[in-house]
């Protein structure tokens, strides 16, 4: 799903961090620009990885002092090892979210081995 949100500015971004909560950020080239980029918590599914609820964030372009970058962004994360997903069934990889900091996670540049 793609939306037109338009660019974050700096400063737009506020993230509540502490205790057991983190946040993370995907950073992706310009190309993913509105895409909805989902994530699943990987202790929520006893099954694997691909029954866990997922929540998305669109990929916005994000304008900072020192020039302009494109990312998703996950606030108020419980900490915890999560998935990120190239699709509805293909891993793009995986991150661990710490309470009180941000993780971090570059979006592959191409589809992931076994992926579609």
């Amino acid at each position: 799903m793609e939306h037109a949100y338009g660019p974050s500015e700096t400063g737009s971004v506020v993230l509540d961090l502490g205790g057991d909560t983190g946040a993370l950020i995907i950073y992706t080239g310009r190309d993913l620009r509105g895409r909805e980029i989902e994530i699943s918590r990987t202790a929520d599914s006893a099954a694997g990885a691909d029954d866990a609820p997922r929540t998305h964030s669109a990929v916005r372009e994000r304008r900072v002092r020192d020039g302009t970058f494109h990312s998703a962004v996950y606030p108020d994360l419980p900490g915890g090892l999560y998935t990120v997903w190239w699709d509805d069934r293909t891993p793009a990889g995986a991150v661990t979210v710490s309470g009180g900091s941000v993780a971090e996670f570059v979006w592959p540049t191409r589809v992931p081995p076994g992926g579609g």
